[in-house]
């Protein structure tokens, strides 16, 4: 019972903070293919909280090497991301409000942070 919630603390201070859970505990740059830190830089563009920051996070948390499986990649509406997003408040309601109209939350989640 104490490593589950170990786990779970674990996942919400890694999305409390932009992280993927994929990167573990931040003191190695985390493995992902060339494909997957590509997308991860190219998100970036959609970033409401600094493009720059993004790129620097992404540079600073991940290296090339091998395809992470577990890293989480989604594409909706043209759009693919990977890992947690952070989204800007107005994303976070824009989110809220798609998914209250129906909209999967992982669906509303990519289209608010790239669409809106």
């Amino acid at each position: 019972m104490k490593r589950f919630a170990a786990v779970a603390g674990l996942i919400v201070v890694l999305a409390a903070s932009g992280a993927t859970a994929a990167a573990g505990d931040g003191m190695d740059r985390h493995e992902v293919s060339q494909e997957q830190y590509d997308t991860l830089i190219a998100q970036c563009r959609y970033s409401d909280t600094g493009k720059a920051k993004c790129r620097a996070a992404v540079k600073r948390m991940y290296r090339v090497g091998r395809t992470d499986p577990g890293l989480d990649c989604r594409t909706y509406s043209g759009v693919t991301v990977c890992g947690t997003l952070k989204l800007s408040r107005s994303e976070r309601r824009c989110a809220r409000d798609s998914e209250a109209q129906g909209l999967p939350f992982r669906r509303a989640e990519v289209e608010c942070y790239a669409l809106s």
